[in-house]
């Protein structure tokens, strides 16, 4: 340790998304390469002497307490914990959870030593991780409403890779088994399973750690709640969602200095007859075990919505991935305009 191989893995893998913005410290984590950078993460971040690095992965992240700010972080997982490097600007972004962050070092910001916050869960703690639809993204679950993050990777490739090495590293964690399981009677075991409600799939790491997958239910609750926003729907058993993707919703400032744009997180999803963004909640849902009250907000709340019969034309930006989009809708304020004219007309 460590080896060529997993060198030159990490040293491809730290690339910050070129969409994103980080801060100055962040921004030298991501010029390091191969065993600088292991030598980084031995004498800055790791906490034990012998514990060894085996993933870097870039990602916008979000935690339970403060569910209205992403920010973006490097994640480390390593054979003890995982750790999220975050952007220093986070510590400032929302000003009344002084209780969650230290700023105690916050002295630091005028001078030319730069800041980075960063949060560690420890792999003893970690009771289940649950994976977003389509592998768009997911939630990493501790004991306490402080140790809840939501990677959004909005990548599947990415959030499938982060899995397959967490249940690695988990692998190598010496556990007390679980007890043995004790026999139900008739009437609890039939009681448990009639709740009318499909259990999401859920597999048992050996190191008893759960992993949650969304289940058929899952999409469809998503295409009945967009069925309901679509106005006159008659063929609801046909409908269908033809695509769910975690992207950003490009808002220019036309008044700044320079022509810059702000991104706006939203769910994307494709009808066959309508295009829709929501704003989602990551964090919140499913609920954990200790929540004492359902979230403030629903999971999904509708943005904005067109129908495909409207769409004009589709614009492509010619940049690699993160590909832009540009989608242009006749702008048709009452979508029934003769009946509208009619009325204006002829009638009272």
């Amino acid at each position: 340790y460590p080896s060529e191989l997993l060198m030159q893995k990490i040293t491809e893998d730290n690339q910050i998304p070129v969409h994103l913005h980080v801060s100055v410290s962040l921004q030298y984590v991501a010029g390091l390469k191969g065993r600088a950078l292991v030598e980084f993460f031995h004498s800055n971040i790791a906490e034990v002497e012998n514990e060894e690095l085996r993933h870097l992965m870039w990602s916008s992240v979000l935690f339970y307490k403060t569910p209205n700010v992403e920010v973006m972080a490097c994640v480390l997982l390593s054979t003890k914990a995982i750790y999220f490097l975050l952007d220093d600007s986070f510590i400032h972004a929302d000003e009344h959870q002084s209780d969650f962050w230290n700023k105690e070092n916050s002295d630091c910001e005028n001078s030319s030593f730069h800041l980075s916050c960063c949060f560690v869960l420890k792999l003893n703690d970690l009771q289940s991780v649950n994976v977003g639809l389509f592998d768009q993204y997911f939630r990493i679950t501790g004991h306490s409403a402080d140790h809840i993050v939501t990677c959004l990777t909005r990548d599947s490739y990415s959030t499938h890779t982060f899995i397959q090495q967490l249940m690695a590293v988990l692998s190598l964690l010496a556990r007390t088994p679980s007890p043995e399981p004790v026999d139900k009677d008739f009437y609890s075991e039939f009681g448990s399973k009639n709740t009318g409600k499909m259990e999401n799939y859920e597999l048992i790491h050996s190191s008893r750690v759960k992993f949650i997958y969304p289940n058929e239910e899952e999409i469809g609750d998503l295409a009945f709640l967009v069925a309901e926003k679509m106005d006159g729907l008659t063929n609801l058993p046909s409908f269908n969602i033809l695509l769910y993707v975690l992207a950003f919703q490009v808002n220019h400032l036309e008044g700044s200095a320079q022509n810059t744009s702000s991104l706006q997180p939203k769910t994307l999803i494709l009808t066959s007859s309508d295009l829709f963004l929501f704003d989602e909640d990551y964090i919140s849902y499913p609920l954990p075990e200790f929540a004492k009250e359902p979230p403030k907000r629903d999971k999904y709340q509708l943005a904005d919505g067109r129908r495909i019969r409207d769409l004009d034309r589709v614009l492509m930006g010619y940049q690699t991935y993160p590909q832009a989009l540009t989608f242009v809708f006749d702008d048709v304020q009452n979508q029934d305009l003769m009946q509208n004219l009619t009325l204006d007309h002829f009638g009272e």
